[in-house]
Formats: structure tokens, sequence, C-alpha cells
């Protein structure tokens, strides 16, 4: 892509325009960023996934053999339009998929959000007022956030809620799609932070249920059981984990949950603890 940009001799005044979903966003965001050291970028995220996550806060971000979103840089763009009637033309898995990130703004740290959405996660679904009212509550809450941490020193790295391991699933898929998208390998990792927590004993047993079946409920996987194929062993997955990019010296980072709508950065998390519950998870029905 950058080869193109320059073959066309696009000028740095000029506006790479990201149209589609995440992947696109983030591939031309990235692009924009490094050529001509910053051209002008403007996002028109087409999938609710890029709507509510990706084209809002300057993450931009592409995969390595060595794990997810490795390489990239923080690059605003100058306007994202984002257009909830394109959802309609969006498979149901790609919808529900998308919906993983709105269900994650309310078990950060607004309970009331995710109440709201366990009653009208169908009207989300069906469009209309409520589409509307989640994408808008969903954007408004990561712009908070990035407005007081844009390059995630701090309080950003909770938007990560079930990243740290839905990251993990997704290399040990080898990115495939097919078997794992980004918004199930979230759902997935959020109900994984949700049962470790309750495991170390941060969080009531009760609410990781409670979360883990209102995603149950719309039709996202829950359970590594889920994935085809299935996802290797727990050394294949504490490999992709020690790739995060929260680890800091070695040492791992997860955002873990005191309760719904309750969320925290929990550092120098033992790794041998990760390891037990993983072993636990790869056997769970």
């Amino acid at each position: 892509m950058v080869d193109q940009i320059l073959a066309h001799r696009l000028e740095r005044g000029d506006i790479v325009l990201a149209l589609g979903g995440g992947v696109v966003g983030d591939l031309a965001g990235f692009a924009a960023a490094i050529v001509r050291r910053g051209m002008g970028f403007v996002q028109m995220p087409t999938s609710l996934l890029a709507q509510v996550d990706s084209s809002v806060g300057g993450k931009t971000g592409i995969n390595s053999r060595h794990g997810k979103n490795l390489i990239g840089a923080f690059y605003q763009p100058g306007l994202v339009l984002a257009d909830t009637d394109v959802l309609d033309t969006l498979s149901t898995r790609e919808f529900r998929a998308g919906y993983a990130e709105v269900a994650k703004y309310g078990l950060i740290d607004d309970p009331g959000f995710f109440s709201w959405l366990e009653a009208h996660w169908r009207g989300v679904f069906q469009g209309g007022r409520d589409r509307v009212h989640a994408i808008a509550t969903s954007c408004r809450a990561k712009a908070a956030v990035v407005a007081r941490d844009e390059t995630e020193t701090g309080d950003r790295a909770l938007l990560n809620l079930g990243h740290t391991f839905g990251h993990a699933l997704e290399a040990a898929t080898g990115y495939d799609g097919s078997r794992l998208v980004h918004g199930e390998a979230v759902a997935i990792g959020m109900c994984q932070a949700f049962r470790f927590s309750a495991k170390l004993g941060l969080c009531a047993p009760v609410e990781a249920v409670r979360m883990a079946n209102h995603l149950k409920v719309v039709g996202l996987p829950t359970e590594l059981h889920e994935i085809p194929g299935g996802v290797g062993d727990v050394d294949r997955l504490m490999t992709a984990i020690g790739q995060d990019k929260k680890v800091s010296r070695g040492r791992l980072t997860f955002i873990l949950a005191r309760d719904i709508g309750e969320s925290f950065i929990a550092r120098d998390v033992d790794a041998a603890t990760v390891r037990e519950f993983l072993a636990e998870e790869l056997v769970r029905d």
C-alpha cells in the first residue's frame, strides 16, 4: 500500500481514506502515519466493530507472525464518518462479533449500559434507535478513555478487557477468520478474564456467569472448545500471551474485574497461575 501511495505521487497534504472494516482502517491508518511522516487520514468504518472500536482513538496496528498488532502507530484521523445503515450489509456473524466490543464498554465501567444491553440487545441487532444508542454510547465511552490517555500509558489499557486472552487465541488459530474472528476471540477472552478474576477471588463467580450468559444469548462463543480445530496446548497460548503489548519487563499484565462495570489493570500477574488457569480452561465443557 505504501508503494502504491508513493507510485501515485500522493503528497503529504493528500488524504488516505479508509473505507471498510477494522483491518482496512488499521492498514490505511498505519500507511498514512508513516508515509511522508504523516498524511491526511479519514476513517469511514463499515463494520460494527470498526464503528465502536478501531476507528475511534487513533490506534493503528498490523499483525506479525509473532503476535497481534505488534506493528503500528498512534495516529489520529482528522475525521470519522460512521453510517449505521451500512451495518445492514454485514453477515450475522460479523455483526455479532462487533457486538462483543459493544458489551465490553458496559463490562469495563458502565454496569447500567450492560444491563440496558441485556434488555435491548435484540433492538441493537434489528437496527433503529437502539442500535444508534448502543453505537453512540460505545463511541463516547472510548473517546472519554482516549482523552485521558491517548498513548496507552495508563487507563487506556482498560479497553483491552478480554484482549490478552483473545489475541492469544487469534494467534493460536493462525489468524484464520474462518475459525475465529476478532470479536469472537474478544468474547471468549472477556469470559476468561472474568473467570480468571473469579478464580483469584477478585470477582463473584455469579458475575462471571452472568456476563457469559449474555454473550451466549446473542450467539457469541464463550469457551475454548467452541473454536473449530482447537487452539493447541498451554505452552502455545502462554507463548502468545508473552507477546502481549502490555507485558512490561517480562511481567504479565491483564485487565481483570471485581464486578460487571468494575474492571481494573492487574500488573505483574503470576505466570504459573495463568498457566494453571489455561490448563483448566482447555478441559472445560
